[in-house]
């Protein structure tokens, strides 16, 4: 038997790497697509659902209240803007109450993170559970708290550009007085397990026939009317920039996003992991915010 030439041999091994490299790229990329369809996928099941469970939880805000006409002045308002709407004895902490924080943990770029804090008490004939799953039973009459906004996750270093951050939401009771009987300003329980930015906007009804979205800072800052109150606030816009879990298999992700009408960029951060993103919107309304406005007219008609 004569064998292999050397020429028969280096001719093999070419052939061989040809088909090693073929089913090398054929491999990388259906890890690829696996990894990008995973993240997508792990994306929409967490913003689903967590904005699902978030929206039932906001349109309670203010059930329980006689007062429909919301404002940063209303006593119990469903929405918590500030510690009158928490009772005349509150003395809790502004940056436990709903804004637009200028230190809030975001991993965007000049956009920190806002908050959150809703207000409402069980009027139904059922038990209700709140965002930390505690059960608020039927004719309780402490008002119960619930505060949404984004922390470092468990273990997470603070010292990353880009860091490791989860929406959270904690919740707590107060008494007619607005004296705190159980604190909402702990950790509190995940909802969203990977998260960059979370912001609101509050929709405050302008004239009869005008609906305007206003950050809470802004809202703040309106001047009282010398008669009457600051325009009613009846719905709540939520946004947030989600991520996987799962890091993609690629050299670049997307970095820029479009979230309630304004652009937000990723913090420059080159040892970044790279991640799937996706940003999502949500228009709540109040249901026990609701304002009537009615307009009488003159028949003239002999």
């Amino acid at each position: 038997m004569r064998g292999f030439t050397l020429i028969e041999l280096m001719i093999a091994l070419v052939l061989g790497l040809l088909v090693s490299a073929a089913v090398m790229q054929v491999y990388l990329i259906n890890t690829r697509t696996i990894t990008i369809q995973q993240s997508a996928s792990e994306v929409q099941d967490s913003s689903i659902f967590a904005m699902q469970a978030i929206e039932e939880h906001v349109r309670l805000a203010n059930l329980g209240n006689p007062i429909s006409y919301i404002t940063d002045a209303t006593d119990h308002g469903g929405i918590v803007l500030t510690q009158t709407n928490l009772g005349t004895n509150n003395t809790t902490a502004t940056k436990y109450l709903t804004l637009n924080s200028a230190t809030g943990l975001s991993n965007i770029k000049d956009k920190p993170s806002d908050q959150l804090t809703i207000q409402y008490k069980n009027i139904t004939p059922y038990d209700l559970y709140d965002c930390e799953g505690g059960k608020i039973e039927v004719a309780e009459q402490d008002w119960v708290v619930e505060r949404y906004f984004v922390r470092l996750a468990t273990g997470a270093s603070n010292s990353a550009t880009t860091k490791d951050l989860v929406l959270a939401c904690t919740a707590g009771r107060v008494d007619t007085d607005g004296n705190v009987t159980e604190a909402f300003t702990g950790n509190g329980e995940v909802v969203v397990a990977a998260i960059d930015q979370f912001k609101i906007l509050l929709g405050v009804q302008a004239a009869v026939d005008q609906l305007t979205y206003l950050p809470p800072s802004v809202y703040l800052d309106i001047d009282k009317p010398t008669e009457g109150e600051k325009p009613a606030i009846t719905s709540v816009k939520l946004g947030m920039i989600v991520r996987s879990n799962t890091p993609l298999i690629t050299d670049t992700d997307a970095d820029e996003f479009t979230l309630l009408g304004t652009k937000h960029e990723l913090k420059a951060d080159s040892s970044r992991k790279k991640y799937y993103r996706r940003s999502y919107e949500s228009t709540i309304l109040l249901r026990s915010a609701r304002i009537m406005s009615i307009v009488a007219t003159v028949n003239n008609t002999p």
